[in-house]
């Protein structure tokens, strides 16, 4: 084993995603030497994963409603994306070099819509700065000494440190380096965590094996879902999403993922409401409907007259009982509030994003461990979710900058 010698103002942060990254360059910024420490053999590979569909960096959508987007936890991150909002995000990524233009959603992605182009930018300004990167170093927790302990290829290493920023991410795409592993290393230092469970995730759906196989992989596009949520609040959402062989994912249902997990954690299971034709009105379907059909299948009458076939149709049969497609009024009604009923979210690892993680109560108002003075945390690895659309990144860029600033103070204070 061997330990680097202290020196000061000398701060580590372990882990090399967009809040990590983000930190070491405020730090950097204030005079400090920064070490960052990441268990994978290169940094931010959640980040370019992001990115292989379009890098969708933050949202230009109103203050108001785009705070609103953290639900419970609105009121810990203002503070923090109103210091490092979605225009001084962009503002930071044009300091790049790197353009950035709005989608027609109010999405924000820079030119070029990849994430590489622009770690290699920020990764090389960072070095320039003085960065010292340390990959394949995996966090332990602390020795008796109070020195950082990783595992590496060349066996054990111990690091001192002035202070130390965490930011190692959720638990979805373990291997991408989120593998929330560090859960019982700040449990065991007495430090409240919340367990980390899906979000942004799809959910299981207990379809026959004749329409698992006929439709897995069909897309929903222009439907509507209307769910209300533990505390009774309806919420209604326009999209699209995906069959899968097991169950539904994809954009709406991310949208709902939050409230539809917390329903099936009280209830054991949760029913959206689903929307076939959301540019018909009931009585415009329902006139439809009981329009002659003659020696027309009803399959022929509901694809002419409404528009419904293909996976729309099939959901219909996969959701309703015989009786329904012989009273035009049921049948009206299903299509505008088709009972989907989800029996449990898909496992963390294939979410796009995790809930859970240190409870802001643990923390300071800077984001400091109480338990563990000179700690502290940012990033997704905090107990708050978001739904995509640019809201994830704009949270660990902006959480990884408070903490990054929260830290400095303290060791300006703790040096005089």
């Amino acid at each position: 084993m061997t330990c680097s010698s202290p020196s000061p103002a000398r701060v580590a942060i372990i882990g090399g995603g967009p809040a990590g990254l983000i930190a070491a360059e405020t730090l950097l910024g204030q005079g400090l030497q920064v070490s960052l420490f990441d268990a994978m053999p290169s940094l931010g590979r959640k980040f370019l994963l992001a990115g292989v569909g379009g890098m969708n960096i933050t949202h230009s959508e109103p203050r108001a409603p785009f705070l609103a987007r953290y639900g419970l936890r609105e009121a810990e991150l203002t503070p923090m994306i109103d210091a490092f909002d979605a225009n001084a995000l962009r503002d930071w990524v044009h300091g790049l070099g790197i353009n950035t233009f709005v989608g027609s959603s109010g999405k924000v992605f820079p030119t070029g819509m990849k994430a590489a182009p622009l770690l290699r930018a920020w990764l090389a300004r960072l070095r320039e700065a003085g960065l010292h990167i340390h990959v394949r170093h995996r966090w332990q927790g602390w020795n008796d000494d109070g020195a950082l302990r990783f595992d590496t290829p060349g066996g054990e290493y111990c690091h001192q440190a002035d202070a130390v920023l965490l930011a190692l991410g959720g638990g979805s795409w373990a291997k991408l380096g989120s593998d929330g592993r560090w859960l019982p290393l700040l449990q065991q230092q007495g430090v409240d965590v919340a367990p980390l469970q899906p979000s942004n995730c799809g959910f299981d759906a207990a379809w026959s094996a004749h329409f698992a196989e006929k439709f897995a992989g069909a897309a929903l596009k222009g439907v509507a879902i209307q769910f209300t949520d533990v505390h009774g609040a309806p919420l209604t959402r326009r999209g699209e999403f995906v069959v899968s062989a097991g169950g539904v994912e994809g954009n709406l249902i991310y949208a709902f993922s939050a409230a539809i997990r917390e329903r099936i954690a009280r209830d054991g299971s949760a029913t959206v409401l689903l929307d076939l034709a959301p540019d018909r009105d009931l009585p415009r379907l329902l006139a439809e409907l009981q329009r002659g059909r003659g020696a027309a299948s009803l399959a022929n009458h509901l694809r002419k007259q409404c528009g419904l076939d293909g996976v729309r149709a099939g959901l219909l049969r996969e959701c309703l009982d015989k009786d329904s497609f012989n009273d035009m009024a049921r049948l009206a009604a299903a299509i505008k509030a088709l009972p989907l009923t989800l029996h449990a979210p898909r496992p963390l690892d294939e979410a796009i994003s995790s809930a859970g993680g240190v409870r802001f109560g643990a923390m300071d108002q800077h984001l400091m461990l109480r338990a563990r003075p000179g700690v502290f945390c940012a990033g997704e690895m905090l107990d708050w979710e978001a739904p995509t659309g640019g809201y994830l990144l704009t949270a660990c860029f902006a959480s990884g900058r408070a903490a990054a600033q929260g830290l400095a103070a303290w060791v300006a204070a703790t040096a005089g």
